[in-house]
Parts: structure tokens; C-alpha cells; sequence
């Protein structure tokens, strides 16, 4: 769960110099009239809306919870779904997402036991569960009971054919791509600037088996390229891929059993250290096997782009450097994909990456002071390395600080001309300028 970051619905489309602003305004308390959940008809659920009240003295508007009313898809589009745990039990989940104090919320809860499908936020509406304002403007936000250093014994039957189900039907209702740059996990949602990456989650964590989620929807990983193909897809069988983590938190080490995680070396040796996201340890220190440093492993059903090969060993373009996983001879620790890169623009010695895909400063209007622009990760593609993506990402900035859009420009949607593709640059998603790179099929 996140809360938000701070930064029936009539909607007006205006013009600003070459910027488009969809500007909404309420008619109605959100959640106010009956509601029938927006599920497959395949999947029984029910409707317990999440708070959505004032908290705060009432000349107060911007103090309130737990999510902002919108009118999506017509205004800002959604492109990704994200699948989070709750760390707390169904019940409990449901009251925290009816308290306005708590600033949080999802549009779906899946319960672990039975599969039960509880909708909180309208679709249309923004839910804030994702700790990047751009992916909550963007995408729908599902939450599953459940604990993720536990996740083995929550992660049930019953959720997997829920939970896939539910992503099936949402991803044909708007047009979603059902790829993992796409259909990522909590732990897959970027940083929105540099300093923030120390502050993103982690969930659903190294239990959560995406070989069978990905399989559920339809898209099970098999060989759609040849042997030597320079796009692979992380396939390791998730009861035979026996890993030891640690749970960094409570100081304990976690038990050894089957993950969908496969650790990342600096060179091709176990004993080589583990890989370090430059973003999550800024004094250059190791990586570790802490269930939630995600920038040392790689999770199965993530694409990645071959950098080199030597017996039993495979390194991959990894946050701008080399990253090696074991790879024993028959094994299907990867399969051979087929599919697009990106890679910068020829004469580009490299190509900054950012967390969100906001409009550029001069494209929002005179007069309105509250419009950010991106702020470049501390990744770049460097020359000569490609990596998974090239889906165009919108562009654009959901402006909605208060409860009942009191402000100028309140609940409004600035669209942005620059485009942004979307890349896989490491464990987690990001964004560059369509501008700045090339789009090409893998080899």
C-alpha cells in the first residue's frame, strides 16, 4: 500500500498553446450512487467504497482521503495495472481504505482464501496505491492479501485464477498490452526522481509466481525466437528455483525454497558480488540478498537483453551496466523471445531515463505554477546497450490537490506533445524520450 504523493464527472476539453487540458469538474459525491462492480461476469464480486472525505478543518480542501475522482479513460488514459500485497489481512485492508486518515487505497482487493473480489475505487477514478503519481494517473491498482516475506503460504489457487481473471477483463476493456512492462508488480513501479528510490516498495515480492500468473492470462512463456536470440524472457520453474533470502527488516533469514527471483552477480561467478542498483545504494556498496533490494535479482517473466554469454552464465543490460545470473546447460532459465528494444539514437552517447512522462515546463499554461516536468533517474542507456520496451507511454500530468476543485486548474489533465516510450530498464519500469532513442526488433 502507498498513500498519495502530494503534488460522475462533467469534462471540458480547452486548448492551451499546443497543450491539451481536460479540466473535470465533480457533479456528484464520488461513490455516492449505487455501484455495480466493475469485474468479468465470470467472477463474483462486491462493492464497499473507499473513504473519500475531508479530513481536515473544512476551509481546508486539499486535506482529505483516500483517493481523487477522475473521468479516465477519457482524460488521462490507463496503460498499466499494478499487483500489490496488502502486509495485512482482507478485512483489515478494507477498513484501512475506509479511513480518510489513512491516505490509501486500491481499486481491487483479492481475498487470499477464496479468491472474493472487492472493488473500493471506481476505474475511472485515481486510486493512491502505487508511491509514483504518474503510474496512480495511469494505471489500476489491484491488492492482494496477503504478507510478502509469507507470500508461498497467501499466494493460493484461488487468487492466481482471481486476480488473473480480473487483469484479463481489464486489460481488453482499455487496451492494456498483457506484457510485464505492463503488468508489473509494486516492485516494478519507478521512482518519480532520483532521491525517491530508496522509498519505493517491493511487494508482491520473490513468492508471487509470475510464470503461472503470466501463464493464467493467456501469455505463458515459450520460445518465440531462436537459441541465440539477443531478447530473452526469465523463465526459471518456480519450485525448482531454490533460493535463500533474507528478510532485512527483522533480521532474519527467510527459508529456502522456490522463488521467481534469480539473483544478479557483477561477474559470472557465485561468488561474485551481488549486483548494486546505483539508485538504491548511492555509496556504490554491494547488493544483497534482502527480499527487498530489488536491484540484485530479476524476477521471472521479465525481459532482458543478452550483453554477453559464457558457459552457465548469461549477463544482461541491467540499470546501465552488466549484470550475470546462472544459466546451467538444460535448464530453461531463459527462453529466447521475440520482440522490440530501445537503444539510443545513433550519436547519442547516452540517454537520460526518468519515472514519470510529464509535460515539458513550457507546455503548461501561463499562470499555472503547480505543473512538474520529469527529473532524469541516476540510469542512463549508455551507447551500444539496448533493453526491453518501446510501447509509447502517455504523456501527461493529472493535477487534482484538492477535494472538490476549489483551485484554478483543479482536476485537470495537462496533456504533453514530447512522446516517451516505456523500457525495462532494470527491475522496475521507466521512461524515455521517443526523441532520444531508436526502436528496433530484436535479433
Amino acid at each position: 500500500m502507498t498513500s498519495k504523493q502530494r503534488t460522475g464527472l462533467a469534462v471540458a476539453l480547452t486548448t492551451v498553446g499546443a497543450l491539451s487540458v481536460a479540466l473535470l469538474s465533480p457533479t456528484a459525491q464520488a461513490g455516492a450512487e449505487e455501484v455495480r462492480p466493475e469485474c468479468p461476469r465470470s467472477l463474483a464480486c462486491d462493492w464497499v467504497p473507499a473513504a473519500y472525505r475531508q479530513t481536515g478543518d473544512p476551509a481546508d480542501k486539499e486535506t482529505y482521503g483516500n483517493y481523487d475522482t477522475s473521468d479516465r479513460p477519457h482524460t488521462n488514459k490507463i496503460k498499466f495495472i499494478v499487483l500489490h500485497d496488502t502486509e495485512e489481512d482482507f478485512d483489515t485492508t478494507l477498513k484501512i481504505f475506509q479511513n480518510p486518515l489513512k491516505q490509501t487505497s486500491a481499486h481491487y482487493v483479492v481475498r487470499s482464501a477464496d479468491g472474493h473480489v472487492t472493488q473500493m475505487v471506481k476505474n475511472k477514478d485515481v486510486a493512491w496505491q502505487a508511491g509514483n503519481w504518474y503510474i496512480n494517473s495511469h494505471s489500476i491498482g489491484i491488492e492482494q492479501e496477503g504478507v510478502a516475506v509469507e507470500g508461498a503460504t497467501w499466494y493460493t489457487p484461488e487468487m492466481y485464477r482471481s486476480t488473473a481473471r480480473l487483469v484479463r477483463h481489464l486489460a481488453a476493456k482499455y487496451d492494456i498490452p498483457l506484457d510485464r512492462q505492463h503488468i508489473i508488480g509494486h516492485d516494478g513501479v519507478p521512482p518519480t526522481s532520483a532521491a525517491g528510490t530508496k522509498n519505493m516498495h517491493w511487494d508482491p515480492g520473490p513468492y508471487w509466481d509470475w510464470n503461472r500468473f503470466m501463464a493464467l492470462l493467456g501469455g505463458p512463456t515459450v520460445p518465440t525466437a531462436g537459441k541465440n536470440s539477443e531478447l530473452v524472457t526469465v523463465s526459471p520453474d518456480f519450485k525448482r528455483n531454490k533460493q535463500a533470502f533474507r528478510d532485512c527488516e527483522k533480521g532474519v533469514d527467510l527459508p529456502v525454497q522456490g522463488s521467481g527471483a534469480v539473483p544478479l552477480h557483477t561477474a559470472p561467478s557465485a561468488d561474485a558480488p551481488l549486483f548494486s542498483d546505483p539508485g538504491l545504494h548511492t555509496d556504490g556498496s554491494p547488493g544483497t540478498n534482502c527480499a527487498a533490494d530489488w536491484g540484485s535479482k530479476i524476477s521471472s517473466t521479465q525481459q532482458a537483453v543478452v550483453a554477453d554469454r559464457v558457459p552457465g552464465w548469461t549477463a544482461i543490460w541491467w540499470y546501465g551496466q552488466k549484470a550475470w545470473f546462472r544459466t546451467p546447460a538444460h535448464t530453461r532459465t531463459t527462453t529466447p523471445t521475440a520482440g522490440y528494444l530501445v537503444r539510443p539514437r545513433a550519436g547519442r552517447g547516452e540517454v537520460p531515463v526518468y519515472g514519470v512522462a510529464y509535460p515539458e515546463k513550457s507546455e503548461y499554461p501561463a499562470g499555472f505554477a503547480g505543473g512538474p516536468v520529469g527529473s532524469p533517474l541516476p540510469y542512463t542507456i549508455k551507447a551500444g546497450q539496448s533493453y526491453p520496451g518501446g510501447g509509447e507511454a502517455p504523456t501527461g500530468y493529472f493535477y487534482a490537490p484538492t477535494i472538490d476543485s476549489s483551485y484554478p486548474f483543479d482536476h485537470a489533465y495537462f496533456r504533453g506533445a514530447e512522446k516517451y516510450v516505456t523500457v525495462q530498464i532494470g527491475h522496475r519500469i521507466a521512461f524515455v524520450k521517443a526523441s532520444d532513442v531508436d526502436i528496433v526488433r530484436a535479433h
